[in-house]
């Protein structure tokens, strides 16, 4: 259970509040996923606590919940007209089954929203046993426009979303101090809790050190040979430590653009840390003025900013990036059809240029507009195809007014 994060992200008002509530007045089950300490725990019980009849909230941590599904059946067999929250929903795979059965016998919407901190077995288990009875929405931690809605500076805001992250408690720190010490616990919890409890049978020290060289690697290409030398392992077992962190939504894994073109493209993926704040804690970047002195800059700006460009497009969305053996690059080409493709490009500037190697790639690929990311606070044509935007201007706008 998310027990910090429960006053904490109260204070400011989560876009998916509303998306759940749909949900479950669709689908018998709702799954919210997401990494641990994202605030699911708050946001479930602030949708319980609105909900039209009582619901009940199992925490499946605690024996004393857990004793209670000691014959699930008649006890969730009892309470089929109330919305049953479980939380923490991996630690009992043996549940979907059970929950399967109650919902095939009595498919009212809204019976069961399920809470778990993406763990493979939840996703296997669960896809498994409630296809087509459940729906999967993931809770990520504060977007940019929730805390720009909420906070009376918003530039100022934005910066501190930056520096620390997302995650509630490491947000809302009374300090940049007090949220550099709240990551650092956030990662050594994750390490020797979650992964042994994932089935991991490799040494959290060796995973910090993998997840460290990781940050340093932050958007770049993926090595796993120069992984692999530098562990000792082989290739495959590199890779399964990168599947480790990218199922716990703690890594994303940006896929190259596959296209029938002529040139030699790149297919190798490259790789995020999704949380801006858990980077600059694995690089030791404690403050503003150490990460405008950090070689990360221009990358940690552009992951902060894919990440929440993906996050916010449409749901039918797909993503991916361009690149050529010969230069050409996109930082993030959106698909929303083979036919209706948007080029972003990230500069951590006030002032940018259209490189040569975009417009050929945007030429490549038929792309007739363009968006240059940036730092500034303008928006402004740099071309007839291509304007710069700032990050916060392009959320609030909504992506399909950029196509």
């Amino acid at each position: 259970m998310e027990a910090h994060s429960l006053t904490c992200s109260k204070m400011i008002d989560r876009t998916l509040t509303h998306t759940i509530r749909k949900a479950l007045l669709q689908f018998p089950a709702v799954a919210l996923i997401g990494s641990r300490q994202t605030g699911k725990t708050t946001l479930a019980r602030i949708i319980a606590d609105a909900w039209p009849t009582p619901a009940i909230y199992l925490d499946l941590e605690l024996p004393s919940d857990l004793a209670k599904l000691g014959e699930p059946e008649l006890y969730l067999g009892a309470h089929e007209n109330t919305l049953v929250i479980l939380d923490e929903i991996q630690r009992r795979p043996d549940l979907f089954p059970v929950l399967r059965g109650m919902i095939d016998r009595n498919r009212r919407p809204g019976r069961f929203l399920l809470l778990g901190s993406a763990a493979p077995e939840l996703l296997r288990q669960s896809s498994e046993t409630l296809a087509g009875r459940l729906i999967y929405l993931e809770l990520t931690p504060f977007l940019l426009p929730e805390i720009a809605a909420s906070e009376a500076e918003p530039d100022t805001a934005s910066q501190r979303l930056w520096l620390r992250g997302g995650y509630p408690e490491s947000f809302l720190a009374r300090s940049d101090a007090d949220s550099m010490v709240w990551r650092y616990a956030f990662l050594a919890t994750f390490l020797e809790r979650d992964v042994p409890q994932m089935g991991f049978r490799t040494s959290s020290t060796r995973i910090r050190r993998f997840w460290e060289m990781l940050a340093h690697s932050h958007a770049q290409l993926w090595n796993a040979s120069g992984f692999a030398r530098n562990f000792d392992v082989t290739a495959p077992m590199v890779r399964h430590y990168l599947d480790l962190l990218t199922d716990a939504l703690l890594v994303r894994q940006l896929q190259p653009l596959h296209a029938n073109l002529k040139k030699r493209l790149v297919k190798s993926h490259k790789v995020y840390i999704r949380d801006i704040g858990l980077l600059h804690a694995l690089l030791r970047i404690p403050d503003r003025e150490s990460l405008h002195g950090h070689p990360i800059l221009g990358a940690s700006f552009e992951g902060f900013a894919i990440e929440q460009i993906i996050q916010q497009a449409p749901k039918n969305a797909d993503f991916a990036f361009y690149r050529t053996h010969t230069g050409e690059e996109i930082d993030l080409v959106v698909s929303l059809s083979s036919r209706q493709r948007v080029a972003i490009e990230v500069k951590y500037t006030a002032s940018p240029q259209v490189s040569r190697g975009m417009r050929t790639a945007m030429s490549d690929l038929g792309i007739t507009r363009g968006h240059v990311v940036t730092a500034g606070t303008g928006t402004f044509p740099l071309s007839p195809e291509i304007q710069a935007i700032p990050l916060l201007r392009l959320l609030n706008d909504g992506f399909e007014t950029l196509l």
